[in-house]
């Protein structure tokens, strides 16, 4: 397994970073292409162990960050800037005879089916922690463009996630004519768990990149 570090041209925004791993084994025929959340940033935890769980069963990873945290700026992008990052991103990989599953944590997952939905070719969909509302504003939903989507996705969010309970994220994803969803038991939208469980953040991250190697192996 390699990591090389290396930056994505986004037009009008200068560029942004990026860590491609690949894998020692055999190529599983999968690229997965992977943003963060809105507070973090190329780095972040959660993307860096499933780089490496991917990478250890065959599968590549891509994962960058935007161009607010390239300026190292707290306030993300306006929207269409951050769908732009997307798109250039995915337009760097087309060339690739991998075939793509895009998506990341809360934002990064949400912007990526936002551009899928608006006809940005990929072949599949991977959402962690969806952030189907904002905490406390369940009205406020951010699922209008779930119907467009024409590519298997997949839902990992945990039960205690605040930004969409297990009923509501079942509800947005049946809108996508191919989903799954998986629950994460006791998890909260950082994939965090009381101790009380008797797991670790770590304990829930593989589970969520399990339920990912399965899904994308049907």
């Amino acid at each position: 397994m390699t990591d090389e570090r290396f930056e994505i041209p986004v037009p009008g925004h200068g560029t942004v970073a990026a860590v491609r791993t690949a894998p020692d084994s055999p190529n599983s025929g999968w690229l997965f292409v992977y943003a963060p959340g809105a507070g973090s940033n190329v780095n972040d935890r959660f993307g860096a162990f499933a780089s490496k769980r991917l990478a250890a069963q065959g599968t590549a990873t891509v994962r960058f960050h935007f161009p607010y945290a390239e300026a190292k700026r707290r306030r993300p992008d306006p929207p269409h800037v951050l769908e732009q990052t997307w798109r250039a991103v995915i337009d760097s990989l087309h060339s690739t005879d991998l075939r793509l599953v895009v998506g990341g944590r809360s934002m990064g997952g949400r912007i990526a089916s936002q551009v899928v939905a608006q006809g940005t070719a990929v072949d599949a969909l991977a959402l962690f922690a969806y952030p189907l509302h904002p905490p406390g504003n369940p009205d406020k939903r951010r699922d209008q463009h779930l119907p467009e989507v024409r590519v298997p996705t997949l839902f990992c969010s945990g039960t205690r996630d605040a930004f969409a309970s297990p009923d509501e994220l079942k509800e947005a994803a049946s809108k996508v004519q191919d989903s799954r969803v998986h629950s994460l038991d006791g998890a909260d939208h950082g994939f965090r768990v009381l101790k009380s469980s008797g797991r670790t953040s770590e304990d829930v991250w593989a589970e969520a990149v399990g339920a990912m190697l399965e899904w994308l192996g049907r």
